[in-house]
């Protein structure tokens, strides 16, 4: 049988598998990076550190993992997502591994960092990359599903972290982790494909082919154009902000004598809220408009941010925590299909590396800055204001971005009509 001729279709649609893999690599994969806040006083406390030079940990941690992109998503693109992804969730887990025998701080930026950064951001790019291909008339909505692997990773994955600190100390929850990533993560890659077209089916599952797949714009002409220079300049001017509460939002409740099993559970309130925004926005964006959608991200973020500002006691961080996290999980689940629209599926895990490398310098900056800043004033209301601020900014960018719609976004509404979707 010609490997591009559709055939009947199994009971479930393979790209659903897909989206399974990602979503238990992004679970995995950030949910053990998000875990990060959980072990800062630990770490801080053990190598005598200021909480700028531990937050300093994470952050290029996560500049790694979103700046690999620009590697992990050509190759990708031309060697496939599955051997990416599963030596990701591999350097994952040997990282974490060597995180737990470290021995001093220089040792846990150099397994910690490189081994999360790295394992990341060989994973993730080519994983997301992979769903966007599988989908069209519901690219939002099965977006949405790959990446609230973040979201749930983030509830249940903090709280699980600071179970086993108190059991086993930070050293045995971080090889704890390092085994989770390995089998679970490694195992669960195995399962990305690159796209329908390689098992004979069309996207979505549907009988008649959608020839939008194989088409789209080059990574050197997309990069060049309007649209990804207004979205590069928003996604980096709002990632100075948006992954500050992920470091500093467990030490901020501690200083306001929040105690430390309820500070820990503010992450999982952000993963709660982020689970619930990558299932529902990213479905509403399917219909109400994708680009608008993410309009709307950036400033639901930029308010919950100042809620942050206002708040001291644990049910108004709570109130923040869910709300913040709503608007981040719909960011990022609806960030890649915006691509997608735009450029088209060609060379999409190779843009979408490109466009997250804005995401890893205000990754590098943000939380480490926040630290700093702390650490000068004793005080976050300077960090917040302007992460917020960061967020409106971001926001103002996309609207003042040329609207005249790309020919990859125009057909995939057209094929969403045909369909009745």
């Amino acid at each position: 049988m010609n490997p591009r001729t559709p055939r009947a279709e199994p009971r479930i649609f393979y790209g659903w598998w897909v989206v399974a893999a990602a979503f238990a690599i992004t679970f995995l994969g950030f949910g053990s990076a998000y875990t990060f806040s959980a072990f800062l006083e630990q770490l801080q406390r053990d190598f005598g550190a200021s909480r700028g030079s531990v937050s300093l940990v994470f952050s290029l941690a996560g500049f790694l993992y979103f700046g690999l992109g620009i590697i992990s998503g050509p190759l990708a693109d031309r060697f496939g997502s599955r051997l990416l992804a599963v030596i990701g969730m591999v350097l994952l887990g040997v990282g974490l591994a060597l995180a737990s025998a470290a021995q001093n701080l220089v040792e846990v930026y150099a397994a910690y960092s490189l081994g999360v950064g790295l394992g990341c951001g060989c994973a993730y790019v080519p994983a997301i990359g992979a769903v966007q291909r599988w989908f069209v008339r519901r690219r939002g909505f099965a977006s949405g599903l790959a990446v609230a692997g973040i979201g749930v990773g983030t509830l249940v994955m903090p709280p699980l972290a600071s179970f086993l600190i108190a059991a086993l100390g930070w050293r045995g929850a971080y090889l704890v982790l390092a085994v989770l990533a390995l089998v679970a993560g490694g195992g669960m890659a195995l399962l990305i494909e690159n796209d329908p077209q390689g098992r004979g089916f069309n996207p979505d599952g549907d009988e008649q082919a959608q020839t939008v797949q194989a088409s789209g714009t080059s990574v050197r002409d997309a990069i060049r154009s309007r649209r990804f220079i207004g979205l590069y300049a928003a996604c980096l001017i709002c990632s100075f902000g948006v992954f500050v509460p992920f470091v500093h939002l467990v030490p901020f409740a501690r200083d306001h004598d929040i105690a430390a099993s309820m500070a820990a559970l503010l992450l999982s309130v952000i993963g709660i809220g982020s689970t619930a925004g990558r299932f529902f926005l990213g479905a509403i964006a399917d219909r109400m408009g994708r680009e608008r959608s993410l309009l709307m991200m950036f400033i639901g973020m930029g308010i919950s941010l100042s809620i942050w500002a206002l708040s001291a006691d644990v049910w108004s961080l709570a109130v923040f925590a869910f709300v913040f996290g709503v608007f981040y999980g719909g960011w990022v689940a609806v960030l890649p299909a915006v691509v997608m629209d735009y450029f088209g599926g060609r060379n999409v895990s190779g843009i979408i590396g490109v466009l997250y490398t804005s995401v890893a310098f205000g990754t590098l900056i943000g939380p480490s800055a926040a630290g700093f800043a702390f650490d000068l004033s004793h005080s976050y209301e300077l960090p917040i204001i302007a992460s917020a601020a960061t967020n409106i900014l971001a926001a103002l960018i996309v609207a003042l971005t040329p609207r005249a719609a790309s020919r990859a976004c125009r057909s995939d509404q057209a094929v969403g009509r045909i369909s009745g979707a």
